[in-house]
């Protein structure tokens, strides 16, 4: 079986008109209320465990590695900023993101691979239903709005677990770590941390969903599906955050100590 060097092209193509019709469905009513708050709720279910035991080893080591950096600088008064820096920047919405593909996006790969085998997508649409509308706008909704409260669910336990091990492992000083906090960190950190946490969450859903509506070849198929769905979102993310990040230094400027 040959594959055609112009099919990544294509396939991107179609992954990028699927992302354009998924925001032009958004906004059609009805708004599928009930399925956005069930999608929530199953997405929030299979994420908050695996967020909450990651959340307190990241931080952790954030924490270790920042601290140990700027001891040797000797600035130990900015250790707490530093690693407020770090893992609300940083660490909180990639730690967040990953979670959400891996665990969030594979469910809803499986579940639209599952409908599409089952030929339950296109029997929607020989009744006028668009899946699109009905299915995916939904989900990535959905996985929008938990990416949002779990990215600052693990700032906030990042932070904590930092804090923790820097006063505990690191002889750090209590007040000192929670008074520079403002030293380096300003409002926009947060909330471009936020903001990446809306545009990871959904570039995880809407690959996922694109992966699951085009599976194929029975079971097997929608294995594979789930597979790719992760990959790709993982090198997606990673370019999106990098952009981001780059965009953001530009526009907003770097607080001075």
């Amino acid at each position: 079986m040959t594959v055609s060097a112009t099919a990544p092209l294509k396939h991107a193509g179609s992954l990028f008109a699927f992302a354009l019709d998924t925001a032009r469905a958004s906004v059609r009513r009805p708004f599928q209320l009930r399925e956005f708050l069930q999608q929530a709720w199953f997405v929030a279910s299979v994420t908050i465990i695996p967020t909450a035991l990651v959340a307190i080893p990241f931080g952790a080591v954030i924490a270790l590695q920042v601290g140990g950096l700027i001891q040797q600088f000797g600035a130990q008064a900015f250790t707490g900023s530093a690693a407020v820096l770090a893992v609300v920047r940083e660490a909180s919405p990639i730690a967040t993101a990953l979670l959400i593909a891996g665990a969030g996006g594979s469910a809803i790969c499986a579940d639209l691979g599952s409908r599409k085998i089952r030929e339950e997508l296109d029997a929607m649409m020989v009744l006028g239903i668009d899946p699109i509308h009905r299915l995916v706008v939904p989900r990535v909704l959905a996985t929008m709005l938990v990416a949002f409260f779990l990215n600052g669910f693990v700032s906030v336990v990042g932070v904590m677990g930092g804090y923790v091990f820097n006063v505990v492992l690191q002889d750090g000083t209590p007040g000192a770590y929670i008074a520079s906090f403002t030293a380096l960190a300003h409002l926009p950190d947060l909330w471009q941390g936020q903001a990446k946490a809306l545009v990871f969450g959904f570039i995880a859903a809407v690959v996922a969903s694109y992966k699951g509506v085009n599976a194929g070849g029975g079971p097997k198929g929608v294995g594979d599906a789930v597979n790719q769905s992760v990959v790709i979102t993982f090198m997606l993310l990673f370019v999106a955050n990098f952009s981001m990040t780059a965009i953001y230094f530009q526009l907003v400027p770097p607080k001075g100590a």
